[in-house]
């Protein structure tokens, strides 16, 4: 379950965008698999800056708690607030309805050098 459209980090988050706007950022299904069953997500807020590979939050699940990293440096323009009283969407859909952040990047040609779905598919098969 990698959709083709989107990149990808070793970290294990997904970018969709990144046509000059602002690109959305989640957590793959390969990710929230290894995580269990997600009980809550710390997320900053509107109008944050954060650089790449910085910590953007934290998902608790049943097994542990996890760093969120930025794939992109750039503002975050918008969070997802309805994992607020439901995280678990990350676990049943975490292309969609379990989005974390909205970003507009520093660089938008950035999200050219990460990972295409194929090279996400051979990271996470070795």
């Amino acid at each position: 379950m990698i959709p083709e459209d989107l990149r990808y980090t070793a970290e294990h988050e997904w970018v969709a965008g990144g046509d000059g706007g602002a690109v959305r950022i989640g957590i793959t299904h390969f990710a929230q698999e290894a995580l269990g069953d997600i009980v809550f997500v710390q997320l900053p807020e509107a109008g944050a800056v954060v650089a790449a590979g910085e910590s953007l939050g934290e998902i608790e699940s049943t097994k542990s708690v996890s760093e969120i990293y930025a794939p992109l440096g750039g503002r975050v323009v918008a969070r997802n607030e309805a994992l607020t009283d439901a995280p678990e969407a990350i676990n049943t859909d975490p292309y969609g309805a379990g989005w974390l952040v909205e970003i507009s990047p520093d660089d938008p040609v950035a999200v050219e050098g990460l990972l295409t779905a194929g090279a996400y598919r051979e990271l996470t098969e070795s």
